[in-house]
């Protein structure tokens, strides 16, 4: 179900800006209450940058009716109604839901019906409550901000449509959204960035740029084939972490892309947790056993046909004998066929194999911490609407880590891990970040209800040592509950664009159940066997997805270390010394692993020049006559312009020392 509820604590804790936009919704759904008083409202809560309200309505509103309501909205909020709370017994609120008055200005002829269902859904032990603004009452636990006037500026930006609690059995609402702030500054600065992005799409400038191709019909939704282009940017990205986590003591092992159903069920990713994420199982069976399962299969259909009564050509030929034991026979057969065959799953993550790979050899303490890292290539099943370029995909490659420690090094490790984030932080220039802190729910640990591994008291150490880490490192973060994964706390790392939009980059996860689940085991000092902790790491995320972030943070104009094409030489003409001159510094710089082209042709160089600048290569070589004469180059920066003449062996130099040093 889509919108999990949440506590009213979990609402408290509502930020400022998160208490506008909620406060907002309930400002839209007082406007259309007064242009259309048979609306029927379900929920409204704030959401990522903006806000939305289901409503059932015959009127069906478009983009068109956006200004009519809006200007209703304004006349609420320029009335600087008081958000008052009324709290009130539930046979109230059953009966205010039952005489229409619930989301609406007054009592109507028929009931809120989505109201009157959510409120027969509020637990018995929580207290319900209105809020009133104006003659307007909805059913809300709040926060609000404290009068309407305080909402500050807003927009309506979408209409789409929405089934009721995300499930298609029920009734398809129209969902309104919007998105509010403190004031119309920065609602004109969010619109601006909007505008921005949409310049920088990583689908528009990979597709300019020649760096991937997404191919639906032959190779599939969401399988991303990168071109030689896009492929030199994955090479970079693999070569940077490479060289930072052998710095970092980290040993690199591969694993392959499949796995018997076993490994997953001992992880706990199967038969519920992960598997509508995972491809649907392979079913394989050995060619030596092969044979066997032919003739159990035979067996099984002579068995079925006596069951039936019927001969082989279906007439009806005698009365079935014994019909018990020849079921019996039946759930035998298909059992030894079972176990014939294996199911095999595509590999949806990286640690089970890496925990296989911790029990392959014998560990000692003097073995930890022991911290295995591979670029794994994983799948996973994502529903068809939301694949999204190469941000969203089915086939990803994630720049992985496992690190096996004791309980006293796991803050040491937890810090290393961080740290490395900063250090990427630095080389990509992102300034903004905050790492989101998700813990466990206590009352999800038993019952139908369960959603995290039952082992309370490691919940409450592993947390505590995450949280410590934390404020000691002076790293920013928010704590979030009820978002860790099933196994222990985790870290999300959001970062921001130069262009001030959010994205999910990366996490860091603490494992305190699946090491023990399989049995890993290291021998301590005093000789006594105990499980290790374990950290998920994935600084860089997936290659898909940070490389479509890096797009959009550069707008394509990557740093010279990371451009697809480096420099390009082009000639003034096409004489035969200045081409060879030209070439020669081709094959220099291309010696020197340098992604390096040269443009000799006739074409004149103002037109070589855009080409190059259309297609972003990062430094231009120009080289005429006088350049030749004088051992020289041209310098040219894409977006720059000319940054002057200088001798072949000092540009040279430059270029080398700005891709070693990574520079921004």
């Amino acid at each position: 179900m889509e919108n999990e509820r949440k506590t009213p604590e979990e609402r408290q804790k509502m930020t400022d800006l998160e208490r506008i936009r909620h406060s907002a919704a309930h400002v839209l759904a007082t406007a259309i209450s007064k242009l259309w008083p048979d609306a029927q409202f379900a929920a409204g809560p704030p959401v990522e940058n903006g806000f939305y309200y289901d409503v059932e309505l015959s009127h069906r509103i478009s983009p068109e009716d956006f200004p009519k309501i809006e200007e209703e909205m304004k006349r609420v909020v320029k009335e600087n109604q008081t958000f008052e709370k009324l709290v009130v017994t539930r046979d109230q609120a059953l009966a205010d839901a039952q005489k229409g008055r619930l989301a609406a200005l007054g009592e109507r002829g028929v009931p809120s019906k989505f109201k009157l269902d959510i409120v027969q859904n509020i637990p018995e032990s929580e207290p319900i409550s209105y809020y009133k603004n104006g003659d307007f009452i909805d059913l809300c636990a709040g926060p609000h901000v404290m009068r309407t006037g305080n909402v500050g500026a807003f927009k309506l930006t979408s209409v789409a449509s929405a089934y009721y609690k995300g499930d298609e059995r029920n009734p398809q609402l129209q969902r309104i959204y919007g998105t509010a702030f403190k004031n119309k500054t920065e609602m004109e600065a969010y619109f601006t960035m909007l505008e921005e992005a949409k310049r920088r799409d990583h689908r528009k400038i990979g597709a300019e740029m020649g760096l991937f191709a997404l191919d639906a019909e032959y190779v599939g939704p969401g399988l991303p084939l990168w071109l030689p282009k896009g492929g030199a940017i994955l090479e970079e990205l693999e070569k940077l972490a490479k060289e930072t986590e052998f710095a970092a003591g980290y040993v690199r092992v591969k694993t392959p892309h499949i796995a018997k159903e076993k490994l997953y069920l001992t992880s706990g990713h199967l038969p519920i947790l992960y598997k509508d994420s995972m491809f649907p199982a392979m079913e394989l069976v050995e060619e030596s056993e092969k044979e066997r399962k032919l003739e159990l299969e035979k067996d099984l259909r002579e068995v079925e046909v006596k069951l039936s009564g019927r001969g082989e050509q279906g007439d009806q030929t005698a009365i079935v004998v014994d019909p018990e034991g020849l079921l019996k026979e039946k759930e035998k057969i298909q059992a030894e066929i079972e176990k014939l065959g294996d199911r095999y799953y595509l590999k949806a993550m990286n640690c089970p194999h890496h925990h296989r790979i911790f029990a392959a050899e014998p560990r000692s303490y003097r073995d930890l911490p022991l911290r295995l890292a591979e670029y794994g290539a994983n799948y996973r099943y994502e529903q068809s609407g939301e694949l999204f370029g190469i941000m969203r995909v089915r086939g990803f490659n994630m720049n992985d880590a496992h690190i096996y420690c004791t309980e006293d090094q796991f803050a040491s490790e937890f810090n290393g891990v961080n740290d490395m984030y900063l250090k990427y932080f630095k080389i990509f220039g992102i300034e903004k970040y905050i790492m989101r802190f998700s813990t466990h729910d206590p009352s999800r640990l038993t019952g139908d209800n369960a959603k995290f591994v039952n082992e309370p008291e490691l919940w409450k150490k592993t947390e505590d040592l995450v949280r410590k880490v934390l404020i000691e490192s002076k790293i920013p973060y928010v704590e979030v509950p009820n978002e860790a994964a099933f196994y222990g706390p985790k870290i999300d790392v959001q970062v921001w664009s130069v262009i001030g939009r959010e994205f999910t980059l990366a996490t860091n996860q603490v494992d305190f159940a699946v090491p023990a689940r399989f049995g890993l085991k290291y021998r301590d000092k005093d000789n006594s066997e105990k499980t290790p902790l374990c950290i998920h790491r994935a600084p860089l995320g997936t290659h898909e997805r940070f490389i479509g972030f890096l797009i959009e943070h550069y707008g394509g104009n990557f740093p010279l270390w990371l451009a697809p094409e480096q420099v390009r030489v082009m000639t003034i003409g096409d004489e035969e010394p200045l081409v060879a001159f030209a070439k020669s510094i081709v094959a220099e710089l291309r010696g020197n692993f340098v992604r390096a082209e040269g443009d000799f042709s006739t074409n004149k160089i103002n037109g070589k020049i855009q080409e190059a600048e259309k297609a972003r290569v990062h430094t231009m070589l120009v080289i005429g006559p006088r350049d030749l004469q004088a051992g020289a180059v041209s310098v040219r920066v894409h977006g720059k312009g000319n940054v002057g003449a200088k001798p072949k062996t000092e540009a040279i130099g430059e270029i080398l020392a700005s891709i070693r040093e990574r520079r921004p």
